[in-house]
């Protein structure tokens, strides 16, 4: 009798808490270090614990399964650890702009401000107000929320491609 497949939702919601919770300690980290605004740090940290993450819970489905991986099983694993982490992570941020910094986002728009007429000193008044009416509307919780989310399916998607074609080992036919 064949042994039957393993199904990645349990790979999946572990993985993808631990995502979330690592997500989370980063931000929280970043946070008591007073780096919240810089959000280069943040990116390339979040990005690199993502990739990991990810590699390890395809790796562990490889596992389960026998040893065996195909692409479509890599990427329906990958792409949901990254789905329950990012949606665990934004649960976190919506507390953290409502409770925790309700601050956060004019202060943002202030520095965003602030570069922008470093980089650009040269712009008009009336630039400078179209350029943060243009700001004010993408600086919501959810439109925030949402471009997280695009952003970390997208990554979820390439990391778990490039997992899968490294761990990739189909049966025989």
């Amino acid at each position: 009798m064949e042994e039957q497949q393993k199904p990645t939702s349990k790979i999946t919601l572990h993985y993808g808490v631990i995502l979330g919770v690592v997500s989370i300690l980063i931000s929280v980290i970043i946070y008591a270090l007073g780096m919240q605004y810089d959000e280069d740090w943040k990116s390339w940290i979040g990005i690199i614990a993502m990739a990991a993450i990810v590699f390890l819970g395809i790796k562990k489905f490889k596992e389960f399964n026998g040893g065996y991986l195909t692409i479509g099983q890599a990427l329906k694993t990958g792409v949901g650890i990254a789905l329950i982490g990012s949606i665990i992570s934004l649960l976190y941020f919506f507390i953290f702009v409502s409770f925790i910094e309700p601050d956060f986002l004019a202060n943002k728009m202030a520095l965003g401000e602030t570069k922008m007429l470093e980089m650009y000193p040269n712009l008009t008044d009336e630039q400078i107000e179209q350029q943060l009416e243009m700001q004010k509307k993408f600086a919501t919780p959810a439109i925030m929320s949402a471009f997280a989310l695009v952003f970390s399916l997208f990554f979820g998607f390439v990391f778990s491609l490039i997992s899968g074609f490294i761990q990739k080992n189909e049966p025989n036919k």
